[in-house]
């Protein structure tokens, strides 16, 4: 290991936990830095989606606004990462599109460990989880933020059976392997995805 210039003047084995610790410190920032610019990232979009679908379900009704979260958020998300360099993407353990929200397995272990805290206790809206994982390619940083389902939500991700007949043919028709219903409000319905190269 080489030592900081400072450290040179103490014995080695304290130089040498100085330093370790100087470097883990060093890490530790540079991973606070990236949680911050990971959230940052991610965060505007779930509110962003969510005026979408009020003002569009105000208008049309929760049938008319399915388009919202298919198109939309997509869009949005190729915005964040045009301006930002960050990957977003919305997951679930039970998608509603499989081609786009089936997680990976870090994102199916971000989830898995979202619920287990939720029904420990925790506030789902504060469940997140960032770190460097490596993946093809080298080094990235993968941020994921957990998504209560909010009662606006229920309109179209509640129990089947309780939702409109409108709703209901609609869902059939753009997901006819739709897994995303029989939710509750509170309940974590996925998580927002960032990701970035390091």
């Amino acid at each position: 290991m080489k030592l900081i210039p400072a450290l040179k003047c103490l014995p080695t084995p304290l130089a040498v936990a100085l330093g370790c610790a100087c470097l883990s410190f060093s890490v530790l920032a540079a991973d606070d830095a990236m949680l911050a610019e990971a959230r940052a990232a991610a965060s505007p979009l779930p509110p962003k989606l969510l005026a979408a679908l009020t003002e569009k379900i105000a208008a049309v009704g929760p049938e008319g606004a399915i388009p919202v979260c298919k198109d939309m958020a997509p869009a949005m998300a190729k915005e964040v990462a045009a301006s930002t360099g960050w990957q977003l993407r919305r997951v679930s353990l039970k998608p509603r599109n499989a081609q786009r929200a089936t997680p990976d397995a870090w994102e199916k272990a971000a989830l898995e460990e979202f619920d287990r805290r939720a029904a420990a206790g925790e506030n789902p809206a504060a469940l997140e989880k960032g770190e460097v994982v490596e993946a093809a390619g080298g080094p990235v940083y993968r941020y994921a933020k957990a998504l209560p389902t909010q009662a606006l939500c229920l309109s179209c991700h509640g129990p089947r059976d309780q939702l409109k007949p409108e709703v209901r043919a609609v869902i059939d028709e753009h997901y006819p392997d739709d897994r995303a219903t029989g939710y509750k409000e509170g309940e974590i319905r996925g998580a927002i995805v960032a990701t970035k190269r390091l």
